[in-house]
């Protein structure tokens, strides 16, 4: 039996990504599923870019805005969730579009790959973040290097969540993120039609220093301030880009200026690891952002058809 064609839409913060897959959906009975590990918070919206009900015009939007800050909210249950959304899109007669920038939620549902669900072990935690306090997060990194090199290539130094999730993988499974990717992978269940946005560095710099800009006008401090006044665990939603700068001039650790440029600077990083991330798929079809969205979705529509 022929398999159900999804499409999904990767690439980086800022290259447009929503406007891109709000019009495609529009114009081929389309519904989207998030593939954006931070929209999935409830009241984390300005430093998400989260689309608004305005933005996503009449387009049903899955995966965004249901989970609290204060859950943890993992790969496994992205593609469980996904999986769901999906078959629910398509038992509408509609078409499924993934979009998102997570290169890790997109994988885990194009590769089907199954996560281990593992405890979290606590004291070998305190003892990382001893390891950690004592040393820096760079000395981590190095550990989980010399354990996985292939995993870390697409983690960043400063990701503390992902460097700690290689370790503890390795410490209570006895093989390596990698191997365990490897050893899970399946037949997936859909035809995915894999494209991606990119763009002259110049432009999408700018691009993302603008979007900074806004966000800081828009309220970002405040919508901070209020979710660290009221929630006094954010495991996860805390350590999302744009967050936890604001975190440290709540804390007077760092000016207001500091802060803004701290942000553009790390935003600029991810997009660059967002981008690696997604060059190493062979299969994705690379669209160019500067381009008009009514070309770009003819690309789509063409290379769909296959």
């Amino acid at each position: 039996m022929e398999k159900h064609k999804v499409i999904v839409i990767g690439g980086p913060t800022a290259s447009g990504k929503t406007s891109l897959s709000i019009e495609l959906a529009k114009k081929i009975n389309g519904e989207i599923v998030s593939a954006d590990s931070m929209q999935i918070y409830k009241e984390m919206n300005i430093g998400t870019a989260k689309p608004d009900i305005l933005e996503m015009q009449g387009i049903k939007h899955y995966l965004i805005d249901f989970v609290s800050p204060e859950t943890r909210y993992s790969v496994a249950d992205y593609k469980r969730d996904a999986k769901i959304a999906i078959k629910e899109i398509i038992e509408k007669g509609k078409m499924p579009i993934v979009v998102g920038g997570t290169g890790l939620y997109i994988d885990s549902l194009i590769y089907e790959i199954d996560y281990p669900q593992i405890e979290t072990d606590l004291e070998y935690r305190k003892e990382l973040q001893r390891v950690a306090d004592e040393n820096g997060l760079q000395y981590l990194y190095e550990m989980a290097k010399k354990i996985d090199e292939k995993a870390m290539e697409k983690i960043s130094e400063n990701d503390s969540k992902r460097i700690l999730r290689v370790l503890e993988l390795y410490k209570q499974t006895g093989k390596t993120k990698t191997e365990l990717e490897l050893a899970s992978r399946k037949e997936p269940e859909y035809d995915y039609k894999i494209f991606a946005i990119t763009m002259e560095r110049e432009i999408f710099y700018d691009r993302i220093n603008k979007r900074v800009d806004i966000m800081i006008k828009n309220g970002l401090v405040e919508e901070v301030q209020s979710l660290y006044t009221k929630y006094k665990n954010m495991p996860t939603a805390i350590q999302g880009l744009g967050y936890k700068e604001v975190i440290e001039y709540i804390e007077g650790k760092i000016t207001k200026d500091e802060m803004i440029e701290k942000i553009k600077r790390e935003s600029r990083r991810y997009a660059k690891r967002q981008l690696t991330w997604f060059r190493k798929n062979k299969e994705i079809v690379w669209l160019d952002g500067m381009e008009k969205v009514e070309k770009n979705i003819d690309i789509i529509l063409e290379e769909t058809k296959k």
